[in-house]
């Protein structure tokens, strides 16, 4: 390779190095639900967790005769109750949600709080209280 070629390839990498690095990427989240950020967050966080909170909803309900066998929730209706930072930023979460189990067109069957992490997993839950 002569001078000329090497010569050219170093500037062609050293512009390629200074584009990909000084340019800043900015992006902004595109929104397309009816709700604002904050709250569109709030119900994509709580619906990415429904195999945990399904999975303690049926643990709580299964030795309640009267339970019925539709019994589901809304995470529009879930309450998160707390977040707990494990590792870091970035890292694991531990979230507290506050459900309430309803069946057929919302009739209300109780109340129970769920702790799942980030990774998809029960962790606990505590039956607060049954409609009569």
């Amino acid at each position: 390779m002569g001078d000329k070629m090497k010569n050219f390839a170093v500037i062609l990498l050293i512009t390629i190095f200074f584009i990909s690095s000084n340019t800043p990427v900015y992006s902004k989240t595109i929104n397309e639900a009816d709700t604002e950020l904050c709250v569109t967050l709030k119900y994509a966080l709580i619906s990415s967790l429904r195999k945990p909170v399904d999975k303690a909803i049926a643990e709580i309900y299964k030795a309640d005769k009267n339970a019925p066998s539709n019994l589901t929730w809304a995470s529009y209706d879930t309450e998160i109750l707390k977040i707990k930072q494990l590792y870091g930023v970035g890292g694991g979460y531990e979230i507290t949600l506050k459900v309430h189990p309803y069946y057929d067109a919302h009739n209300s069957y109780g109340i129970d709080e769920v702790v799942v992490d980030t990774r998809g997993e029960l962790i606990n839950y505590k039956h607060i209280k049954t409609y009569p």
